[in-house]
């Protein structure tokens, strides 16, 4: 069985399947909006010197999200 992660918790090359999308109101819409739902596979590329924000490939796409919305996505973390 793969490990569940938060996205905000892999590490630079790890890839994994988004399991779900928490939060509520706008946030979690506008989470949605960018793609990042369930099922969907998604590889964490690299973190901002601070940590903030991460880089992740999503759909094909570059995305960048603040640490606190990536605390809001679980991942299903493939070997």
């Amino acid at each position: 069985m793969a490990a569940v992660k938060k996205l905000s918790e892999l590490k630079p090359g790890e890839r994994g399947v988004i399991v779900d999308t928490s939060g509520s109101g706008w946030v979690r819409k506008r989470l949605l909006d960018m793609g990042v739902t369930k099922s969907a596979p998604v590889v964490f590329r690299k973190s901002a010197p601070l940590g903030d924000p991460i880089e992740v490939t999503l759909r094909g796409y570059e995305l960048s999200l603040r640490k606190s919305e990536a605390d809001l996505v679980s991942v299903e973390v493939k070997g």
